[in-house]
């Protein structure tokens, strides 16, 4: 949403009206939903694992979001402010909801209390069980990096101390989660011919001619007539915007990096570049990332990290023309640089002269899930080659 748009938003609409505006204007600015394209069998295997991490993360982020606030109030020794008891009380409502209680409560009753405790009643785990049937495999949450990485901000924005911005984060992930919902679900009809009533999950949040998500919606968007002033629109809205944008920037960076071979965990695209972004490149690697830290001269100097891949793994984006090349020594290695900035992003190893030593240290962080750093002494290259080049010949 523009900011531009701001002033001209009345927020002290009705609730149901102004959640189905802010869902609108999100529609007609990002478009469909990344969940809404195609996927394969392999991709949905791949994203699953991720999304179940943010499914099962979330009520316990959402319930501990408020705790700081409270520790804040108890610092200053002063009264909990009104905007604190209500954020509070719709994020407990919605962890009670996610955790499976309010729906036992709701078809049993007072009686039903006890079976609070059958957690496999988790809308997470809910969703474990529809994975299971499309799959035919249990699957266990990811926590990768691009994933943390957005429980983190996610948080941040959640328990933010300006009330301001503590709304817009709990309104943006509903109304986000409602679309990103529905998308994957219907994704998930059609990559699997499976009933869409049989996916309990999705059914339960989106589905029926009563879905759940709608009052999430509209119970959050409640509080943006309690908690923000009239003077306040205008930032409001840009709050609204990054928490959104957030929320999408994560299913986008998923599938960006969801696996397309082998069993769908092996190997997906990682992004780098030189300093300056003249030289830009993609490298099909493993999430997990094993690296070589050598103390030669060159890579001492350079601070080169290297990741060995054969030559086929690599694709120049662009930038091709300002690579120059330098070779010393028996002038085997061909050291490709960016001839504008000076950084070595990748070049072609007296080890492996037909494939291409890859500099972790420009390549995009966000699909990294981890780094496992050997050291290789190549400041006596001969005596050391000979059995990492027998290791390397053995993974080719």
């Amino acid at each position: 949403m523009r900011s531009s748009q701001a002033s001209q938003v009345q927020l002290d609409r009705p609730s149901q009206i102004f959640c189905e505006y802010l869902t609108e204007q999100a529609r007609n600015l990002f478009g469909l939903h990344p969940f809404a394209a195609e996927m394969s069998k392999r991709q949905v295997a791949s994203l699953l694992p991720e999304y179940l991490a943010m499914s099962q993360a979330f009520p316990y982020l959402q319930a501990g979001s408020q705790k700081d606030l409270i520790f804040d109030a108890m610092r200053r020794n002063r009264d909990l402010p009104r905007d604190v008891e209500l954020t509070s009380v719709v994020a407990n409502f919605i962890c009670w909801d996610e955790t499976g209680g309010y729906g036992r409560v709701l078809r049993g009753g007072k009686a039903a209390l006890p079976d609070i405790l059958a957690t496999e009643n988790f809308h997470s785990n809910l969703l474990r069980k529809d994975a299971s049937r499309l799959l035919g495999r249990t699957i266990r949450p990811n926590y990768s990096a691009t994933t943390k990485r957005y429980l983190h901000s996610l948080y941040a924005g959640l328990s933010s101390k300006d009330p301001v911005v503590r709304c817009a984060y709990m309104v943006a992930f509903e109304l986000h989660a409602a679309e990103m919902i529905q998308s994957l679900w219907t994704t998930l009809v059609k990559t699997f011919d499976a009933r869409s009533d049989d996916l309990e999950y999705f059914r339960s949040h989106v589905g029926g001619e009563d879905p759940a998500e709608k009052y999430h919606g509209e119970m959050t968007t409640r509080l943006i007539r309690e908690l923000v002033p009239a003077d306040c629109n205008r930032r409001f809205l840009d709050e609204f915007d990054r928490a959104y944008r957030l929320s999408l920037q994560w299913c986008r960076d998923l599938l960006q990096t969801v696996s397309i071979e082998g069993d769908g965990f092996a190997e997906i695209e990682h992004h780098g570049r030189c300093h300056c972004g003249s030289v830009k490149f993609c490298v099909r690697a493993p999430r997990e990332l094993a690296a070589v830290r050598c103390n030669c001269s060159i890579c001492r100097m350079s601070g080169f990290l290297h990741l060995l891949v054969p030559g086929d793994k690599l694709r120049i984006q662009c930038g091709e023309e300002s690579l120059n090349t330098y070779q010393f020594n028996k002038n085997i290695a061909r050291h490709t640089f960016c001839r504008i900035c000076g950084v070595k992003p990748f070049y072609r190893p007296r080890s492996n002269p037909t494939g291409f030593s890859i500099n972790i240290r420009c390549l995009d962080k966000r699909t990294i899930e981890n780094i496992k750093i050997e050291d290789f002494d190549g400041e006596h290259w001969e005596q050391a080659i000979r059995p990492t080049h027998e290791d390397w010949e053995a993974t080719r």
